[in-house]
This record gives structure tokens, sequence and C-alpha cells, in this order.
């Protein structure tokens, strides 16, 4: 691979670090390992940062002075794309979904959604079920009347230019894998609008490792059909970026979705009990709605016997926690 050909803008900390989790692996079995990828460093880090390298490259090379961008509520993606804005002097428009039905002040108002207006984005709630693409480009025409120029990015910054970004980062967990004499037997982390699985299936299968490597998403809002589909599709456009069509396997796409719960962004006691535990063993602080569910995921999985006695694991860290403010009267009546 060779993602010097793509416009990029350097946003985050890289390498972010490959870290043991030895007292979590005492508890699950395992060798587990975790990627540290809520150090990225962008108004407090996380996955989206490496993808909006990628797409705040594409934009400058457009011209664009704006990006609008859309999320639910206590989006992650949105708070960092609002930072990236504000550091290269750009607006930002923003639509936030209600997705999950909450009122609560602390849900509406503090958390990312606090962050997000601190950083100097125009915010504006919409309806849970509202159709997000076209009020993308509402949002896009609201900017060109005001003498802007617009670049629009889908949620989750999950699209082909966006999933570059786990594309490197595949490259990357092998080489610190490589450094450490670690041979990797899985990595798994949270699935949901597809962009960071289907770039490290990408990346998997570009470094031919994807048969030897398994990687597992453990989704957080589709049916397991629609969240593999989603992720196979997403990764296979972004493999045709480097001339490799049909290098990605749907085989090789893993989704297990029974950790979702009640739906997308409801927290359940499974995963206080997940946030309880990486904090009470590691000190790790997990969000509530991404990498709290899939560490509810793989402490079950770990539990049922699907990885082995020893397997090294590595866990991807999509950061969040901001977001645990904005679920304080949730979290703190469950510990």
């Amino acid at each position: 691979m060779h993602l010097a050909r793509f416009p990029r803008v350097r946003l985050a900390h890289l390498p972010t670090p490959l870290e043991p989790l030895p007292r979590l692996s005492e508890e699950l079995g395992i060798d587990l390992w975790i990627k540290r990828d809520d150090c990225t460093g962008l108004a407090g880090g996380g996955n989206k940062t490496r993808k909006l390298e990628f797409l705040l490259g594409d934009a400058m090379a457009q011209g664009a002075d704006t990006l609008v961008t859309q999320g639910a509520v206590q989006s992650n993606h949105v708070r960092q794309t609002a930072a990236a804005a504000a550091a290269h002097g750009m607006g930002c428009r923003i639509i936030l979904e209600e997705r999950t039905g909450s009122k609560a002040h602390d849900y509406l108002a503090n958390g990312n959604v606090l962050l997000d207006r601190l950083l100097g984005a125009e915010v504006r709630f919409v309806p849970g079920g509202t159709l997000m693409p076209a009020e993308l480009e509402i949002e896009a025409q609201r900017a060109r009347a005001a003498g802007g120029r617009p670049y629009v990015i889908p949620g989750g910054g999950s699209n082909p230019i966006g999933a570059l970004g786990y594309v490197d980062c595949a490259r990357e967990i092998v080489v610190q894998a490589d450094e450490l004499d670690l041979k990797l037997d899985a990595i798994v982390t949270a699935t949901g609008s597809a962009g960071t699985q289907a770039g490290l299936a990408a990346g998997l299968a570009l470094m031919n490792l994807h048969w030897e490597v398994r990687l597992f998403g453990i989704g957080v809002r589709a049916p397991r059909d629609r969240q593999e589909e989603m992720v196979f599709n997403l990764a296979c456009a972004t493999a045709r970026q480097f001339d490799r069509d049909g290098i990605v396997h749907r085989e090789c796409i893993h989704a297990n979705c029974d950790y979702v719960g009640e739906g997308y962004g409801l927290v359940d006691q499974g995963v206080i009990d997940a946030l309880k535990l990486a904090a009470r063993t590691e000190g790790l602080l997990l969000d509530p709605v991404y990498s709290g569910k899939a560490m509810k995921g793989l402490i079950d999985l770990c539990r049922k016997g699907v990885f082995e006695t020893g397997d090294t694991v590595v866990f991807l860290h999509t950061g969040g926690a901001q977001g645990l403010f904005g679920y304080e009267s949730v979290v703190g009546a469950g510990l």
C-alpha cells in the first residue's frame, strides 16, 4: 500500500501505543493488548481523527472552507470534526440526531455536545429517524448561500476516503506487533458506521493477513447481516483505491451484533459492568456507546470460549470517554 498518493492533513499523534493489559488478560484468559486510538490527540482523541486526516486532506484539495457532518447527539465523530475545522480555520456545521430519544440534560448539553459548542461549531438538533443525507444537503446549501464552500462528511467519516485512516492503522498494528514479537491472533473493535472495521479489513487484505489475523467487529447498532454487508462493501471500495479489486473476502468479515442491547446509544447493565471492569482492573476509561459495548462483547466471547486460552488479541480503543459526562444519569445509577 502507498498512502502518500492520497491528500492528507496530519492531525493525529501517531503511532498510538500498543499496550498490554495484564490484569484484564488474567481475568479473561487471553493475552490481551490494547491499541490506544483514544490517544490520537485531537480534542481528546478517538478513532475518527485517523479518518479526518484523509477527509480533511480531500476537503482542502477541493478548496473547501466549511465542514458539514452529522451524528447522534453524543457523537465522538462530530467533536473531532469540529476540532479539525477549528484547527485549520474552517467553518463547521453539524447536525445532531436525537437518536436515543433521551431528554436528559446531561445527554443534550454535556459531554461531546458541550465540546462541540466550545469548538465553535454551528449545532442543529433534529428528531430521531430524520433522513440524515437529506439534512446534510440542506446544511451544505445553507453554507453555499452564505458564501461558503462546503465539504460534506458522512456520519462517522465512513466512506472510502475516511477508511484509509484504518488501512494505515492495520499497517501500524502489524509493525508494532513485529517489534514486540507478538503473533497476532485477532483484532476486536466496535463497529457502527463501518469505516473503522472496513479500513482494518482492507488493510489486512492488502498485507495478505486477512486469513491469519481474525478481525471481529462488535456491533453497536445494526443487525448482523446488514452490518457485515456495510463493512464488506466499504472494505471493497477502499481496496479499489489501491487498484486491488477482489482482495477482500466476504467470509473474513465478522460482526457480532448480539451486544447492541435495546439500541444505539442505550446503555444496559452489561455495558456498565464492562466499563467498571476496564476501569478497576486497568485504570482504563471506555465510552458507553462504542468501546464499552465492544468490551461487553469481548468479555462474553472470552467466557464462551470463542478465543482460545493464551490467544493474542488486540482490542482497539476507539476513544469517546468524553461522552461519559453525557451519560452521568445512566452510568452513575448503575455503579
